[in-house]
């Protein structure tokens, strides 16, 4: 059975992100860049799929600059066979539906029978390219799933999605695309053992010509990335309580309008 995963690289959650000198981006400088935490669940279940049926093979593949490379060699140190660098100047300016289309184009050379995402990258926070991709392959797609179990004629897949209260569960035919929640799985770390075997697997890179792609613009741009504005103070209320208590009501409806 051959398995999918798309990841993105993304600033790390500890870094200090600054927003850029064209205020359309943020400053690369400084930043540590690591797998989006939500793929790490969708590789971990990639993995789990192939171990419990005792053969297989799961294919990551990523579209960024030169460095997402170091995404594809951590989830190849998690044990994925191999990867796909979709690495193209074409693409230096993709929207989602760019990516998606590009990683459509992809898989459909690939021709997995299930394919996994993250429910979200944790940069931009879009969740739209797992459910634009599945529209371009005419797949059917779960999003946001906390179980999952793949039938043993590897026809049909069944998926627990999280809804509010609770669980819904679907069998979904083969192939189809699913997107993992946090609480799917526990993602492993790399072994030693596997960290330098991920020096020897293929990492293929794929321009847009490969894939018949040209180089469309992109329908969704960002016109300009703002701070937080700075919190203001707060303020102590003094006095008897009872008038403490009224000039704090009186300042959340009028003042803060919270109420």
């Amino acid at each position: 059975m051959k398995i999918v995963v798309a990841v993105k690289q993304v600033p790390d959650t500890a870094t200090q992100v600054k927003i850029g000198a064209d205020s359309k981006g943020i400053d690369p400088a400084g930043i540590t860049w690591i797998v989006s935490p939500y793929d790490e669940f969708a590789v971990e279940e990639a993995l789990r799929v192939k171990e419990k049926r005792g053969d297989g093979e799961v294919v990551v593949v990523t579209l960024g600059p030169e460095r997402a490379k170091e995404a594809l060699r951590t989830c190849l140190a998690m044990g994925a066979d191999r990867a796909i660098h979709l690495n193209d100047p074409a693409w230096e300016a993709a929207d989602s539906l760019a990516v998606s289309r590009a990683l459509a184009a992809v898989i459909r050379q690939e021709g997995p029978q299930l394919v996994f995402f993250g429910r979200q990258a944790i940069d931009d926070d879009m969740g739209a390219v797992s459910t634009q991709v599945a529209e371009f392959l005419g797949w059917p797609c779960a999003s946001w799933i906390m179980e999952e179990t793949v039938a043993a004629d590897a026809s049909s897949v069944r998926v627990a999605r999280q809804v509010e209260g609770g669980l819904e569960i679907f069998d979904i035919p083969l192939p189809c695309v699913l997107s993992a929640q946090k609480g799917l799985n526990e993602p492993r770390y790399p072994t030693l053992k596997g960290i330098m075997g991920a020096k020897k697997k293929e990492i293929r890179d794929v321009k847009a010509a490969d894939l018949g792609l040209g180089a469309d613009g992109p329908r969704l741009s960002v016109v300009a990335l703002e701070g937080l504005p700075p919190r203001p103070p707060g303020r102590i209320l003094s006095g008897e309580p009872a008038a403490a208590a009224k000039e704090l009501v009186r300042s959340l409806r009028e003042d803060a309008k919270a109420i």
